[in-house]
């Protein structure tokens, strides 16, 4: 299901978290409230946030420095801290898949990318570098069943390719495990009605080397998968 359910951390036993730092910029152009949330339902909160920000100025007029970010990995598992939906103090959750939008942005050669994460408790819109931080903590799990993997869509690409027919989140019954959103489903320009296995699914042998990933997710209708070593540098290496 979308976003999986909260989880308590079990025996991962999770490293303490260090404090929030504050966010670049320090006074966000929009707070949450100015963007569609549906609990559980975060890939068509991330299409919908795209949108907004793309209507509102914030990103280019076509969108084209957003990228949409799929968590996932094979088992289905994976660990964040800082969720609001968190029963912990630090934000600790189990998902089985989450999915954020990655601004990237530069200023005479700084590197100033933003994460919009609409579940998260850290500053919205988040430094990259303290959402991998503070939020990921790449390698946290080494090589174990929670590594996680990400898979990045150029945002142009997912706002015409994407479809969700809300479909995995009915039960064998027809009922809905978590209520959907009032507005129609998503269609893709094609007529596709539902792909969103297809951005969820993602294994260790979908990671291919940096440099033609880096060009190559600008023309793959499902976009590329990185790793948790690849991610902290991916965005860096996109051609400007």
């Amino acid at each position: 299901m979308a976003d999986g359910r909260a989880a308590g951390g079990g025996n991962l036993s999770p490293p303490p978290p260090p404090p929030p730092r504050s966010a670049e910029p320090s006074n966000p152009p929009l707070g949450t409230s100015a963007f569609t949330h549906t609990p559980y339902y975060c890939e068509e909160n991330v299409y919908l946030l795209c949108k907004e920000l793309i209507r509102s100025g914030i990103a280019d007029p076509a969108g084209t420095n957003l990228y949409v970010v799929f968590i996932s990995n094979e088992e289905k598992k994976v660990p964040l801290w800082y969720q609001k939906a968190s029963r912990t103090d630090d934000g600790f959750v189990i998902w089985d898949y989450h999915v954020i939008c990655i601004q990237s942005r530069r200023n005479k050669g700084e590197v100033l990318d933003l994460v919009w994460d609409l579940d998260s408790s850290l500053p919205f819109p988040c430094s990259f570098n303290q959402y991998v931080s503070d939020a990921i903590r790449p390698l946290s799990f080494g090589e174990s069943i929670y590594r996680r993997l990400f898979r990045v869509i150029h945002a142009p690409i997912f706002l015409r390719s994407f479809a969700s027919d809300r479909s995995h989140m009915k039960d064998h019954a027809g009922n809905w495990i978590e209520l959907p959103p009032k507005y129609e489903t998503i269609v893709a320009e094609d007529g596709t009605t539902n792909n969103l296995n297809e951005y969820v699914t993602m294994s260790i042998g979908d990671v291919k080397d940096l440099e033609s990933m880096a060009n190559d997710v600008y023309s793959s209708e499902h976009g590329m998968v990185i790793n948790e070593m690849i991610l902290p540098e991916f965005f860096s290496h996109l051609p400007r």
